[in-house]
């Protein structure tokens, strides 16, 4: 039986656009129910459009609190039948209300070797620190910031003087391993942390 998951993502939706192409290739077994952003006029909703897609759009602020929005999600998720929530660039913590709805079923990929680095602006910190490596995590989200379960890792050598050479690395990386650790995980070949 094919997964169905929801992509939550806050920008360009460059992750989002690999896992669907990975789904069309049949290197993902699974169906993009729903496309969740808080921002209603990211490049992501044009992503979506463009395959047809459903987008649920919001605005943090018009709520009385996280849990009224998060509420009204797991509403639209249960509307769609979404088994997994997949984070593509994401920039809201989850809160407790969605993380009790989907536990354990919350997946998140980051652009680093997470311990380190992590939170906003990753690749900014690694060359900060001038390290050498760098990489990506994918990792179940719990309610701290980039603490969850690490599924997968892989890491890449940092371009010395060069963000957007050391960024273009690691979003091709991210869009390769996201997709492999997702069909692992939907074919229960990873462990499940209970």
């Amino acid at each position: 039986m094919t997964t169905k998951i929801a992509i939550f993502a806050s920008g360009s939706g460059s992750n989002f656009q690999a896992i669907q192409t990975a789904i069309e290739n049949g290197k993902l077994d699974a169906e993009i129910g729903v496309v969740v952003t808080d921002k209603p006029d990211a490049y992501v909703v044009k992503r979506a459009e463009n395959f047809g897609i459903p987008v649920f759009s919001f605005v943090a602020k018009q709520y009385e609190s996280k849990a009224d929005y998060e509420q009204e999600i797991i509403n639209i998720l249960k509307e769609h039948e979404v088994q997994w929530v997949i984070l593509a660039g994401y920039m809201r913590l989850i809160g407790n209300t969605l993380l009790s709805a989907y536990s354990n079923r919350i997946v998140n990929i980051h652009p680093s070797l997470l311990p380190a680095f992590p939170g906003k602006d990753a690749i900014g910190q690694a060359l900060e620190h001038g390290v050498k490596v760098t990489g990506v995590t994918v990792h179940f989200v719990d309610e701290g910031l980039d603490t969850g379960p690490i599924l997968s890792q892989a890491a890449v050598d940092v371009v010395e003087g060069n963000r957007s050479a050391t960024e273009a690395k690691i979003h091709a990386l991210e869009h390769e391993l996201y997709t492999s650790t997702l069909q692992k995980l939907f074919k229960k070949e990873i462990k499940l942390f209970h």
